[in-house]
């Protein structure tokens, strides 16, 4: 897996701060409760995973999920508790990701993180390995056949656990578009797990 990026260095300037404080009183107490560093170190993963599932590529991801916890770093101060941390940054990184994603010269990668992720965790046995880097490959093939913004939400909710009121905040659309996208997302992912298991009940390629 790719390795933690060091700590961005920097804090919000005056002129920012000061217009946070004039927009909510309470957001420098509430951002004093907040440390940084813990924040990194509790939802590394979670950026992490985000920005790969979007397909930003291996070789990019330290970069992006780094320019996310830098805006993360600058923002800090001006978080004022009205959604859970965990959407806030989901938040975050979704503009991030989707800003990477639309520079011209950039692209997404044609395969998820192949292998980039460390399938032998310590104490796996090589069945094991085989076994779990069969069930990521069926994972990404099902949700390869989702569209875009079918695989969103249904990487928010059935992988990070976000809710549908937290996913529609985060991607700035209402619930019910939310509940329709996963409904479609889980059809698919249904169907698709089921000819799996189907195939290696018979036998068939």
């Amino acid at each position: 897996m790719a390795s933690l990026p060091t700590q961005p260095e920097g804090a919000p300037g005056a002129p920012a701060a000061a217009r946070d404080t004039a927009r909510n009183p309470a957001a420098p107490a509430l951002a004093q409760k907040l440390n940084f560093r813990e924040i990194h170190d509790a939802y590394f993963g979670f950026v992490w995973r985000y920005c790969a599932n979007r397909r930003v590529p291996p070789m990019a991801i330290d970069d992006v999920v780094q320019e996310v916890f830098v805006v993360v770093h600058n923002r800090l101060a001006s978080f004022e508790g009205r959604s859970s941390l965990k959407t806030w940054l989901a938040g975050i990184a979704h503009n991030v990701v989707r800003g990477y994603v639309r520079k011209p010269g950039n692209r997404t990668a044609t395969d998820y993180l192949d292998d980039e992720v460390q399938l032998l965790a310590p104490g796996w046995n090589p069945a094991e390995a085989l076994e779990r880097k069969a069930a990521i490959e069926l994972l990404h093939q099902l949700l390869d056949k989702m569209s875009d913004v079918q695989r969103e939400v249904f990487i928010l909710n059935e992988i990070e656990q976000l809710s549908s009121v937290e996913i529609a905040e985060v991607l700035g659309v209402n619930e019910n578009t939310v509940r329709t996208r996963l409904l479609a997302a889980r059809k698919v992912f249904n169907a698709g797990a089921a000819r799996a298991r189907a195939s290696q009940k018979w036998g068939a390629p």
